[in-house]
């Protein structure tokens, strides 16, 4: 690719984000009347439920803030955060910082705090305002919640767990995956010894253990013997989620100056997303049996509006660190099928879900699951990449 085509794509991300994507949760997502945020929001951005889910709350008070720090100080993105934050320190936990996953409009909790991910977004939301706030008590949450995350890391659901005592015990590669990056997202608030054993064991449960050189690929669980499992849970792939976590590893790679870890990561990420193509429709599955045979989710071969999104950054992040033209093929590809299918034509943001033939399932913008997150996020670094490389050719 020349110069000149990073710099065309590098301002039809940038313009996706800023004039369409964020303009559209600024207006459409905020509840001026008791705070917090609508995510169930339908493709022109109406509101059809008003429950607030903590996970997408943390994730939205994320992206403004992360906005105001590193594009623009602009006041209407710092406000949009704040009023989230407050409506989160208010009603988002039970006054232990032990994060529910779901309130109703006002606040009230609806669903116990079972979810780790309420906890891991609650510290990147806090960690990034306190950046941009220089408010203790913000950076004071953040911390604190990392440590609840950190002692919850053996038995993420706590109490709320199902499994029958002396159950099958597995354990989960999204936990050490999203510690990658939130360790990253707080480093200023943590001690460096700290921060270094923390990073250095997620880059080791990620790499050496959830990765299995034998496959060549990630598995999604374990037996916690760091064994594979002949089990629907240790025969689950989530092409996706191992190529998201790649991107997160990249970036470990850059901080720690490891270009080994970046290569391998690269490799890996190649290998994924090799595995994940649907040859027949195009798009990347969303889960895989890594024998073949019939998975347990009945929504396996749709296609995720997240996985194509994560699978652009990080092939363009290694083709960035390390030249490989594959990684830029790949971008490409990945490129083409997502503006062609997932962006909407009509209305701003994108659709979420659809099936294998790429036909949109469900036209919402929002819902429980995707919120104002992956398509900001992925356009904001995709942005910053071709930029970087704009200048660098």
């Amino acid at each position: 690719m020349k110069e000149t085509d990073f710099k065309i794509l590098a301002e039809q991300y940038k313009s996706e984000l800023l004039d369409k994507v964020i303009p559209f949760w600024l207006e459409k997502s905020q509840d001026l009347e008791y705070g917090g945020y609508f995510t169930c929001l339908e493709r022109d951005g109406t509101v059809f439920d008003t429950d607030k889910f903590i996970w997408l709350q943390g994730r939205e008070v994320w992206m403004f803030a992360t906005l105001y720090n590193k594009v623009e100080k602009k006041q209407e993105w710092l406000d949009c955060a704040l009023q989230g934050a407050e409506f989160l320190k208010k009603y988002g936990h039970d006054g232990h910082l032990n994060w529910y996953f779901a309130l109703d409009r006002e606040g009230n909790p609806l669903v116990e705090p079972y979810n780790i991910f309420s906890y891991t977004f609650a510290v990147i939301a806090f960690g990034q305002l306190s950046i941009a706030t220089g408010n203790t008590e913000y950076a004071d949450i953040a911390k604190r919640t990392f440590d609840i995350v950190l002692s919850k890391v053996d038995n993420p659901k706590g109490r709320w767990n199902k499994a029958a005592s002396g159950a099958r015990d597995m354990k989960s590669f999204a936990l050490p995956m999203i510690l990658c990056n939130v360790a990253l997202e707080i480093e200023s608030l943590l001690d460096p010894d700290f921060l270094k054993r923390t990073i250095d064991t997620c880059v080791h449960e990620v790499m050496d253990v959830f990765y299995r050189p034998e496959l060549g690929l990630i598995v999604e669980h374990l037996g916690t013997d760091n064994e594979l499992a002949d089990n629907f849970d240790g025969r689950l792939l989530n092409p996706g989620h191992a190529i998201e976590a790649m991107w997160f590893i990249m970036d470990l790679g850059k901080r720690l100056n490891r270009q080994d870890l970046i290569e391998k990561a690269v490799q890996i990420a190649l290998n994924e997303v090799e595995y994940g193509w649907d040859k027949e429709f195009g798009g990347i599955f969303y889960f895989m049996d890594r024998l073949g045979r019939p998975v347990q989710q009945l929504e396996w071969d749709q296609k995720l509006w997240w996985v194509h999104i994560e699978t652009l950054i990080t092939m363009l992040k290694g083709y960035r660190l390390t030249g490989n033209q594959q990684c830029l093929e790949w971008f490409k590809r990945v490129h083409d099928y997502t503006w062609s299918h997932f962006a909407d034509k009509e209305h701003p943001e994108w659709f979420g879900y659809l099936n294998r033939r790429g036909e949109v399932l469900l036209p919402l913008k929002g819902g429980k699951w995707k919120g104002c997150f992956h398509v900001p996020r992925g356009l904001f670094q995709c942005w910053q990449l071709l930029e970087e490389l704009a200048k660098k050719e």
